[in-house]
Formats: structure tokens, sequence, C-alpha cells
């Protein structure tokens, strides 16, 4: 039979079961981020927290157990959808269906981490070498991509005042780097002649 879970206090109660369930070093505490529900989360002795969730307030003793994973991860949390036929039973279930599945999106996690890693250490270096090639110029990162500005004025100054500039874009990757330019056409001859020398 259904255990009853209409308020926060049997929930709670409920939740502290099913931590002991889980094993000695488990403890529970409020989740934050869901006050217009009923929910608690579980931290076990792995390090491993769980968002114990009942979404439906109509349907007291389905619940649904989230993983819960780094912020900024990349990978969803995966849920489970149990019965809260007693805290045994949600215990068995989080070990028998949630833990493997949380183990892989770890490991996922940790691997689009490296990458990422990776990935903005690529182009820094190809930033940091742009930047080197035009003296004064600002870098800017962005979401998996890395802009660097380049701007000089001419020295005669006439109205309106023209520009000689550089936008450059380095990819996610730090493979693919795309360059826009501006500004009075001998300028741009002279850097395109000397990039086609290269």
């Amino acid at each position: 039979m259904p255990t009853e879970l209409t308020t926060q206090e049997q929930f709670d109660r409920f939740a502290d079961e099913v931590a002991r369930e889980l094993g000695a070093e488990c403890s529970t505490a409020p989740d934050p981020g869901y006050t217009h529900m009923l929910a608690r989360l579980i931290t076990d002795s792995a390090g491993r927290v769980l968002s114990l969730r009942q979404h439906d307030c109509s349907q007291p003793a389905r619940l649904k157990v989230y993983a819960r994973l780094p912020e900024n991860s990349g990978v969803l949390s995966p849920p489970i959808g149990v019965t809260a036929s007693s805290a045994r039973h949600v215990a068995r279930e989080i070990t028998r269906r949630l833990h493997p599945r949380h183990a892989e999106a770890i490991a996922l996690a940790a691997e689009l981490t490296a990458l990422r890693e990776t990935e903005a250490a690529s182009r820094r270096a190809v930033a940091q070498a742009v930047a080197g090639a035009l003296p004064g110029a600002r870098i800017n990162e962005q979401y998996r991509c890395t802009e660097v500005f380049w701007q000089r004025a001419p020295q005669e100054q006439t109205e309106p005042v023209e520009t000689d500039s550089v936008h450059a874009v380095i990819g996610a990757s730090g493979e693919r780097l795309s360059v826009e330019t501006s500004g009075c056409i001998e300028g741009i001859v002279a850097m395109l002649a000397a990039f086609a020398q290269q």
C-alpha cells in the first residue's frame, strides 16, 4: 500500500527512511530549488546527491528521483519514476536503476568537461598568437568560441574617421579561424599580400 505523502513533514520523514535504507552514511536536506512541491535531497557516503520529488499532489504515491550532476555539466540529470509503496522499495529502485545511470552521466559529464578544457586551451593558444600579431588587440571569450578584436585609426584624421580593423573568431576546437577585416584598401591589400606569402 502506498505511503501517505500529503505534507512536507510526511515527505521529510519518508525521505529520511529512504536514506536509512540506502545506507547509514546517507543524509537528507531541504531541496531549495523545489519549494513549490514536496521535495527532499538525499546525499550518500559517495557524495552522490539525489532529489526525491512529488510532482503531482493528486497522485501522491508517484515520485520521481533525479540524480544531481555538477552545474554546467552539459548532461541531463537522469530521473526514474517510482511508487512510494515503501521506503525500502524506493531505495531498492534507486540502487538498481538510478545509481548505474547516475554513474554513466557523471562519467559523460567528466568527459565533456575535459573536452571543453582542452578546446578552451587550444582557443587560448590561437587567440594569443593572433593577438601577438596585432598589438593592442582585445580577446573576448564566448561560449565555445573566442573573439579577437583589433582596431587602428589612421594617423591623418579626416572626416568621417575611418579605422582599420580586424575581427577574428576562433571556433570551438581551436582548429578553425575566421577573419573579417575592414579599412583602407591599401592596408587590406597589404594584409592579404602578407597572408598569401605565408
